[in-house]
């Protein structure tokens, strides 16, 4: 589970109401300031404005603009850009797919009611202005938030229940990032044994059933429970004292040890569920992935049909058999899939050894065959497996059932990179870990990327792989 420096208004919802408000308020001058911009450069800059310019009626832009100001707003707010925490680069991502909903709802509407000749080029233009000043005006005021909070403005003081290693880890996360805004003033422990010792360089200065003196004391305003397992018969304690206190109450569950992937806590219907491990691609993220994955293959299918015509050929006359190598793998959600590749070795290149690893100054190959391992040509046909769903560009490589059998009992977590497509390319084939390699070092690079999967990273990879990841010295 991670935490995330711009969670503060986050974590302290409650208090960040107002706030919440004011960037809603903030957001709709931006867009009505971007309209406006909009519509001047369109129809009165010189390289913008045709030579006998036909002026959109100030009436019908004043609608269209509220029109476009709603549209927005409801966008920003269907895609959690006024409650959900995320990172900067996230937000920049969710407003950029919030502008392209606006933008495609703004022409939709306008259709139907009658302004469909509504100048086109002011909804473009507004729609790169405002998703330009939103960014940026939306970064300076988390920035600025978030340093107010480091420096103690609003701060709330916060007792931790708990005197353990989930207690010293949430303490010290929130000595990390100051500003989520909260400052521990007391630490309790389970009983006088523990009291006097330390958690994360704070001192215990009491016991649980001290709790309702300890806030009178302390005029603390939220409280953390991180009581383990063992100490779950103290919970009906701290509750107890809690009941006639108006202090903020969270608890941190004790299954930090057991989250293994994209962990996190999420609502249904009120009641909190605690998912340990979570695959990245749902809803518009995995559209996203499957449209970059289309556009992407298809055109790398009409640059390479030269490369791979002759590739067939040789193949064809370098030795008998199919031109094309079709082999069992595992993709998401443990599915088998055929492979596609272009055959590189004999067709009974296996039937002495059975299924075993390539591994460096291998022989099996035949001339061509070698030529085309070497800088991964016999990897092309996969982009057909892209075209059909069953790979993506990117991710970790599938393999083998008969490997998977093994390594899944050897690696821990090794079963978790099928909580995404298999790629063609990924984070640990860029990073050097392919072929006869640590295979440690390999899932290690495939849950990275999961963990941290984004648009953006795929295409660093793309381009890392196209400068230079055919040519692995790795690749045999």
């Amino acid at each position: 589970m991670r935490f995330d420096p711009w969670a503060s208004w986050h974590m302290l919802r409650k208090r960040a109401h107002t706030f919440v408000i004011l960037m809603w308020m903030f957001d709709m001058a931006v867009l009505a300031i971007s309209f406006a911009a909009a519509y001047g450069a369109r129809f009165f800059l010189p390289w913008l404005a045709p030579h006998s310019p036909d002026v959109s009626p100030i009436d019908i832009s004043v609608q269209v603009a509220a029109t476009a100001i709603a549209i927005w707003t409801l966008c920003f707010y269907a895609l959690g850009l006024y409650g959900s925490r995320r990172g900067r680069s996230a937000e920049v991502l969710a407003l950029a797919k919030a502008t392209l909903l606006g933008t495609l709802l703004l022409v939709f509407t306008q259709y139907f009611s009658g302004n469909a000749r509504y100048s086109r080029g002011v909804i473009l233009l507004f729609t790169a202005i405002s998703f330009g000043l939103l960014s940026l005006t939306r970064i300076l005021a988390r920035e600025l938030f978030a340093r107010a909070r480091a420096r103690g403005i609003n701060a709330r003081r916060a007792i931790i229940v708990g005197a353990n290693d989930l207690a010293a880890a949430l303490v010290k996360r929130l000595e990390a990032h100051p500003e989520f805004g909260v400052r521990v003033c007391a630490v309790l422990g389970a009983n006088d044994s523990v009291v006097g010792g330390e958690v994360a360089g704070h001192r215990i200065t009491g016991r649980y059933d001290q709790l309702h003196e300890t806030l009178a004391a302390t005029g603390a305003e939220e409280v953390y429970i991180a009581v383990t397992a063992s100490e779950h018969e103290e919970v009906s304690v701290i509750h107890a004292a809690l009941a006639t206190e108006t202090a903020d109450v969270r608890v941190v569950p004790d299954v930090l040890a057991l989250i293994t992937l994209r962990g996190g806590v999420e609502d249904m219907d009120g009641l909190p569920l605690v998912h340990l491990t979570s695959g990245p691609l749902v809803g518009f993220d995995a559209w996203l992935k499957r449209a970059l994955d289309l556009v992407v293959a298809s055109i790398a299918l009409i640059v390479v049909s030269p490369v791979m015509l002759v590739c067939a050929i040789v193949v064809k006359i370098s030795s008998p058999g199919p031109i094309i190598f079709r082999q069992e793998r595992m993709g998401l959600d443990g599915r088998l899939f055929r492979i596609l590749k272009f055959r590189s070795m004999p067709m009974d290149a296996e039937a002495a050894s059975g299924a075993v690893w390539a591994k460096a100054g291998e022989r099996r190959a035949f001339p061509f065959g070698a030529i085309m391992r070497k800088y991964s040509l016999d990897e092309l046909p996969q982009l057909f497996n892209v075209l059909k769903g069953d790979m993506s560009l990117v991710g970790p490589r599938p393999e083998r059932p008969v490997f998977i059998q093994e390594l899944k009992h050897l690696i821990p977590r090794y079963n978790l990179r099928h909580k995404i497509k298999a790629g063609i390319t990924g984070l640990a084939q860029v990073e050097g870990w392919r072929g006869d390699t640590s295979i440690e070092k390999r899932i290690e690079c495939d849950l990275r990327y999961i963990e941290n999967w984004s648009l953006w990273l795929d295409i660093k990879i793309l381009v890392r792989t196209g400068v230079g990841g055919f040519l692995s010295r790795n690749a045999y």
